[in-house]
């Protein structure tokens, strides 16, 4: 069953920018992106609250996203997250294959 989660970070005020940045310059997305299972690992900006970054992942299965939050590079996403980040609320959703 894939894995789709849906990640609302929210930054402490006017640091959206440099946090979306600091994750870009680390290659944070880009090795999000090329792990194995993974199917689309993007942000969006939200255009109501200056200080929400919107993050959409779908993985391949459950195994999938239990590695990646194994990876490095979630682990140095983390330590971005305890300086640039007030909250962060996950949703995940399960998605049967047909």
């Amino acid at each position: 069953m894939k894995r789709f989660v849906e990640v609302h970070y929210y930054i402490k005020d006017g640091k959206r920018d440099e946090f979306y940045n600091a994750i870009l310059e680390r290659g944070i997305a880009d090795a999000s992106r090329a792990e194995e299972g993974n199917e689309k690992y993007e942000y969006y900006f939200s255009p109501e609250n200056e200080n929400e970054l919107l993050l959409i992942e779908l993985w391949s299965s459950a195994e999938a996203v239990e590695l990646h939050m194994c990876s490095s590079h979630y682990k140095e996403l983390g330590e971005l997250k305890k300086e640039y980040v007030r909250d962060t609320v996950f949703t995940r959703y399960e998605i049967p294959e047909d």
